[in-house]
C-alpha cells in the first residue's frame, strides 16, 4: 500500500474514456483518485453528483477527478446514463473499471469492512509530479465531504509555496484565512522573523508562531 510522499504507482487502467496510464495521463496536473463500493448504490450516487457539481472548481485548481470501483466498465456507463436521465447530472470525469480487484488491492482500497467485491471510500490526492500528497479513508456508511477534499487541494497548493495551513483554514479560530510562516529553526531565523514583523511583512504571537496573508 503506498503512503503519503510516495510516487503514485504506475499502472494501465480501463476507464469509461478508454485505457489510460497513471499517473502519466495527468502529468503536470493534480488529480484525485477516489474509490466507491459499487455502482447503483445510493450513497455512491450522491457522491458522484457532489463531485460532478464541483468538477469545474477542481479543474480551476488544475486538478482532475477519476473514480474507481470493482465493477465492469459497462456498469459504469449504464450508471452514468441513469444519473443523467434521472438526476439531470452528466458525469464528465472517467471511472476506472477494476473488475479483477487488482488495482484496489495494490492501492489498499479493500479493507475488512468492505465485502470481497467492493472497495472502501478511499481518496488519493496526487500532485503534478505524481506524488501522493494526502490519503483519506471513509467507512462504507459515510459519504465523503467534497468541500473538504476541495479545501485540501487548495491548502496543499498553498503549502507548496512554503506555508503551513492552520486548522479549519480558511476559517481558523485564531488567524482566520491567514497562513502560518514556518517556525524559526535557528537564532538567525528568530532575528529574521522579528525583522519581518517590524517591517509589517508578517504578524507574530511569538517567533515560533508567525502568520501572514498568502501570496
Amino acid at each position: 500500500m503506498p503512503l503519503i510522499g510516495d510516487k503514485f504507482p504506475e499502472m494501465e487502467v480501463q476507464t469509461t474514456i478508454g485505457v489510460i496510464r497513471l499517473p502519466d495521463h495527468y502529468a503536470g496536473k493534480w488529480f484525485i483518485l477516489f474509490s466507491h463500493p459499487a455502482d447503483f448504490t445510493p450513497v455512491c450516487t450522491t457522491e458522484f453528483v457532489a463531485f460532478q457539481r464541483r468538477y469545474e472548481e477542481f479543474r480551476g485548481l488544475n486538478c482532475e477527478l477519476i473514480g474507481l470501483s470493482m465493477d465492469q466498465v459497462f456498469a459504469h456507463l449504464k450508471w452514468e446514463e441513469w444519473i443523467k436521465e434521472k438526476l439531470g447530472v452528466e458525469i464528465r470525469f472517467p471511472i476506472i473499471a477494476d473488475n479483477t480487484g487488482d488495482i484496489a488491492a495494490r492501492l489498499g482500497m479493500r479493507h475488512k469492512q468492505a465485502a470481497g467485491t467492493q472497495t472502501v471510500r478511499a481518496v488519493f490526492i496526487v500532485d503534478p509530479k505524481g506524488i501522493i500528497r494526502a490519503m483519506l479513508y471513509y467507512p462504507m456508511e459515510l459519504g465523503r465531504n467534497m468541500d473538504e477534499i476541495l479545501r485540501m487541494v487548495k491548502a496543499l497548493q498553498l503549502a507548496d509555496k512554503g506555508y503551513a495551513i492552520p486548522a479549519n483554514w480558511p476559517n481558523n479560530e485564531i488567524i482566520g484565512d491567514n497562513v502560518i510562516v514556518p517556525p524559526a529553526r535557528s537564532v538567525d531565523m528568530i532575528k529574521k522573523r522579528r525583522e519581518q514583523e517590524a517591517a509589517g511583512e508578517i504578524k507574530c504571537f511569538d517567533w515560533w508562531f508567525c502568520y501572514r496573508r498568502p501570496e
